[in-house]
């Protein structure tokens, strides 16, 4: 039972290191301008870096074992950030050729998140 659970163990610690970490960026790019959202930025392109180090480093080495990559790629870039898993995704797809598919992903995700967030936003005033 143990040994079942202990994925989710390592992908919840990694996640709420992840969003701290993501907190911590936040606040530190307030610092900088207020006015757009460097912290944001940061913790995308950060996040993107890391998840393709790691995912390459596991996948084509022995340095990260498969609990460790569920630790840091899925767990702590996953709460750090969830942009880098789409990168990543597209990155995939882009190896094995599916150029058609990538394209529709970022875009359907660039357009499909927007307008679920703007609907977000209309149920919220409704709800109040």
């Amino acid at each position: 039972m143990i040994q079942q659970l202990w994925p989710l163990v390592l992908v919840g610690l990694g996640g709420m290191a992840g969003a701290i970490a993501r907190y911590g960026v936040t606040i530190l790019g307030q610092f900088v301008s207020t006015e757009f959202p460097y912290g944001t930025l940061t913790v995308n392109v950060v996040g993107s870096f890391l998840i393709g180090f790691i995912a390459e480093l596991a996948a084509e080495t022995s340095l990260i074992s498969p609990d460790m990559r569920l630790l840091l790629a899925t767990g702590f870039c996953g709460g750090f950030t969830t942009f880098s898993s789409l990168m990543y995704e597209v990155m995939s797809l882009l190896r094995d050729g599916e150029i058609f598919y990538a394209s529709v992903y970022v875009g359907l995700s660039a357009v499909l998140g927007f307008l679920a967030l703007v609907m977000g936003l209309q149920l919220s005033k409704l709800w109040s």
